[in-house]
């Protein structure tokens, strides 16, 4: 479903990622793990529009997106959340979700402003699927409070509804478990399998918890230092010497 290949990108002098290639199939949970700095949310930056590639493409279901700008890439089907939260702590939680439909929405500033039949019909459609996310999400019961009154755990999972609301195909997920504790966890993990499984959403993770990596994940790519080191599924990640190496900061044999 997502191709990486030959992806490479540099700030300055710092070389951030270096040919890193990999695949994500559809309807799989795929991790991105790694030690801090080893590049993993700057890919996630680069397939989701906000950094273009200095070298290589991204291909979404056949179609080349490298160029497209975030927005475009929203429209096809490609939905993040974000390592430092980015909510909208003076709306409530329905209107967060809602913000999250904007790209598929057909009214302009003109036909808003007019109140035109189609626009309120729209609006009316937007806030019901919305409604529909935050029981999915069990957030309903605080639709109208403001997001930044919610405890973190709900936040992180108020992210991911309002990513939801986009009607992705796959959903990039940058350390939804930060700051979170064992039950949270445990709760964010059987949600991000759930929308695998029944919604039918690709996943990308991008996580350093390394039980629920293991616990829910298909595949893993690890990168270190901006390059791949290493593929393969949860046992073969735990036994690989490259990847305890980078872990531990120690030099293989």
């Amino acid at each position: 479903m997502l191709d990486i290949k030959g992806i490479g990108k540099s700030f300055g002098g710092l070389v951030a990622l270096k040919d890193v290639n990999f695949s994500v199939m559809e309807h799989t949970i795929s991790a991105l793990i790694g030690p801090n700095g080893a590049g993993k949310t700057t890919l996630l930056n680069i397939i989701s529009g906000i950094f273009p590639p200095d070298a290589g493409d991204i291909s979404f279901s056949g179609t080349i997106i490298s160029k497209f700008p975030s927005t475009k890439i929203a429209r096809a089907g490609i939905s993040r959340t974000f390592q430092q939260l980015e909510l909208f702590g003076d709306m409530t939680v329905l209107e967060n979700v809602m913000v999250g439909r904007y790209p598929k929405t057909r009214a302009g500033f003109i036909s808003s402003g007019l109140r035109l039949p189609y626009v309120i019909r729209e609006e009316r459609d937007i806030r019901n699927l919305s409604l529909e996310i935050l029981e999915y999400i069990g957030l309903s019961s605080r639709k109208d409070e403001l997001s930044s009154s919610l405890p973190l755990g709900e936040q992180r999972i108020l992210e991911i509804g309002r990513a939801l609301a986009t009607g992705p195909k796959i959903l990039l997920l940058d350390e939804p478990a930060a700051g979170l504790n064992i039950r949270e966890t445990r709760s964010l993990g059987e949600m991000i399998c759930r929308i695998r499984d029944e919604k039918k959403i690709t996943i990308l993770l991008v996580e350093h918890d390394m039980d629920l990596v293991m616990r829910i994940s298909n595949r893993i790519t690890v990168l270190n230092f901006g390059e791949v080191i290493a593929k393969g599924t949860p046992p073969e990640i735990q036994k690989n010497q490259a990847v305890i190496a980078a872990y531990l900061g120690i030099e293989e044999e």
